[in-house]
């Protein structure tokens, strides 16, 4: 079953050749800049980004979304879309356009966080309580900046109780329900493909390299596939005329279940969670393992393809206990054993390399900025990124 899978997602991706990052001078690695400003990532490129050798930085969604006011305002509100105007907490529409212009002069790639599977929960009410203070009504399902309407969502074929999903066995709950009360998208209406598409050509014009594509395994591989087939080139004030935009997706596969990460491979690279997780044990010294058994680190520990992989030590979402790799994901706050993964991820030729800038944290509160990636021998990890 896996292989014809496999077979089909192959025959999907045919042509489509979203897997060129585009970096410059033979860079080789990524950073997420998680959370942070436009005007500060413009200016992070300039002085410390582009001089010491960076490819690109993965932004936050830049599409409008829901303000979540009580207790706090979390991070995770950037994942409950209410439309596709950008401005977000990390700045304007114009405030975008800037920072991608200003990271391109330096070469780095601008990266954005596409979230394309949802819109917000259900829970999300009826007003303006939104990054532009555009009007949504989420308990009816409309979205007039779009504009969405309930015909636009998956309702209609999702065949559980609570329309959420209650069965990660179950390839069409997976896919055709909702995932933790966000309103499901319907990508197998044309039009809905034609407003993503819409969102994410807006973005290209302006200039960004490709996308980090939120939450893949609930979208149907040929719905992506169609979406991406209308996408337009890059710019070619910075990019070589007919390239296409770099598509990294977000696929959780730890083995288990029905939905595998090779179904996505022929449309763009993917997230490698095993990654993390594995070389989390190592680094730990869990089960006996040590760090020359990283010999054979790559495909031979059960890892993808290393032409088809995105890798990090840690994401936005593991690093605080949930997403994928439980106890095993290192962080910032064991600063040696974090270096010692990190500094080994960008020196061994296996996938594509994202490091993470995140936030200090405790009991998923988010506290201040910290730049984790800085806390890196980056004289070390510069030289050992490029050989």
């Amino acid at each position: 079953m896996k292989m014809k899978v496999c077979i089909l997602a192959v025959a999907l991706g045919l042509g489509l050749a979203h897997h060129n990052s585009h970096v410059k001078h033979g860079r080789t690695s990524i950073v997420h800049l998680f959370e942070w400003r436009w005007a500060d990532i413009a200016q992070e490129c300039e002085r410390y980004l582009g001089p010491n050798g960076y490819g690109g930085v993965q932004i936050s969604p830049p599409s409008e979304n829901i303000v979540v006011t009580k207790p706090w305002r979390p991070w995770w509100e950037r994942y409950q879309p209410v439309s596709h105007n950008l401005c977000s907490r990390s700045g304007t529409e114009q405030e975008l356009r800037d920072m991608i212009a200003r990271c391109n002069a330096v070469g780095v790639n601008i990266y954005a966080d596409a979230v394309i599977n949802h819109m917000c929960s259900n829970e999300g009410g009826e007003g303006k309580h939104s990054t532009c203070g555009s009007y949504f009504n989420a308990t009816k399902e409309e979205f007039p900046s779009v504009p969405f309407t309930a015909q636009d969502f998956n309702d209609r074929n999702c065949t559980t109780r609570s329309g959420n999903i209650e069965d990660y066995q179950d390839i069409n709950q997976v896919r055709d329900c909702r995932l933790v009360g966000l309103l499901d998208l319907a990508h197998r209406r044309e039009y809905v493909r034609g407003k993503i598409a819409d969102y994410m050509n807006a973005l290209i014009d302006m200039g960004v390299a490709g996308f980090r594509v939120d939450a893949c395994k609930h979208m149907w591989p040929e719905d992506l596939s169609a979406i991406y087939g209308r996408l337009h080139n890059l710019n070619s004030k910075w990019f070589p005329a007919g390239s296409k935009p770099f598509i990294y997706q977000e696929v959780i596969d730890l083995g288990g279940e029905p939905i595998k990460a090779c179904e996505y491979y022929e449309m763009g690279r993917v997230t490698e969670f095993k990654y993390g997780a594995r070389l989390g044990t190592v680094v730990r010294k869990w089960n006996g393992e040590k760090l020359s058994d990283l010999k054979s680190w790559g495909e031979d520990w059960g890892l993808m393809p290393s032409d088809k992989a995105l890798v990090f030590v840690d994401n936005h979402d593991n690093q605080r206990g949930h997403g994928a790799g439980g106890k095993s994901i290192l962080t910032f706050w064991e600063p040696r054993l974090y270096r010692l993964a990190t500094a080994f991820m960008l020196a061994h030729p296996y996938g594509m390399t994202r490091v993470m800038s995140s936030y200090r944290w405790n009991r998923h509160i988010v506290k201040g900025k910290v730049s984790c990636f800085k806390w890196l021998v980056f004289t070390l990890i510069t030289f050992c990124s490029h050989q």
